[in-house]
């Protein structure tokens, strides 16, 4: 299971929300690429990067970030956050990030994946945001009729390479993630999950390993490892040593 790294980016800089609320943020750094060396360094393997602020205007809103980071790190990276269209798909991935998460345009122009997915085979995921199992878009600002459960079996159709999971009432919020609904979507496609949100310890690292054998290949922790309350390297080597 991979631990991954999350750098979230508004106005530039690396921050955390709670609960996806933009007025609830906190600032962890002012260098976005020198973080993701430190994350890098200690043995990151792939990292998490999103657009805040574009996921809320609906374009991309920090690409000279972005460009930075991938310019700093030797290891690969995805990119979620306002990304609506192939235009901007096409540009992010020649920019260097390795793959693209498509999140609010999912839900609302599915063909747009399928299309993607057809175009550049393997790069890209799709990340389902979920509040009482209920999909969320727009930065996570609008909470739909449509099931998680039922947006993930369609996106399996399409070829897409992963499903980024996140329960919107977990994150920042270092309570823990929420396994069951993580595990029954997991086991629900065969399409691997990526889960998000909550994750603030090596317990929680240890019982997402548990359900690791239905389809969940990976956890994105942000607060916690900015906090200190989880160490990135210790989570890798407690994975690893699963093996």
């Amino acid at each position: 299971m991979l631990v991954i790294p999350a750098i979230d980016l508004k106005e530039g800089r690396c921050v955390r929300l709670e609960q996806g609320l933009m007025e609830r943020d906190t600032i962890y750094s002012d260098d976005p690429a020198a973080q993701a060396l430190i994350w890098q360094e200690q043995g990151g393997e792939l990292l998490h990067l999103v657009d805040l602020d574009g996921a809320f205007a609906g374009v991309p809103r920090n690409r000279d970030a972005i460009s930075a980071i991938v310019k700093a790190v030797d290891i690969p990276t995805e990119l979620g956050g306002g990304i609506r269209d192939l235009e901007t798909i096409e540009a992010y991935l020649a920019l260097g990030v390795g793959r693209v998460i498509l999140g609010t345009v999912a839900k609302e122009n599915p063909s747009l994946v399928r299309e993607a997915c057809r175009l550049f085979p393997g790069r890209i995921v799709v990340g389902i945001d979920a509040r009482d199992g209920l999909v969320a878009v727009r930065g996570w600002a609008d909470v739909t009729e449509k099931k998680a459960s039922e947006m993930a079996m369609e996106m399996e159709d399409f070829g897409v390479e992963a499903i980024i999971y996140t329960d919107i009432a977990r994150d920042g919020m270092l309570q823990g993630p929420n396994l069951e609904a993580t595990r029954i979507l997991a086991e629900s496609i065969s399409v691997p999950v990526i889960a998000s949100g909550g994750v603030s310890t090596l317990k929680d690292i240890q019982n997402l390993i548990s359900i690791e054998s239905s389809g969940v290949i990976g956890v994105i922790t942000g607060k916690a490892i900015y906090t200190g309350s989880l160490d990135l390297r210790a989570a890798i080597e407690l994975t690893r040593s699963k093996k």
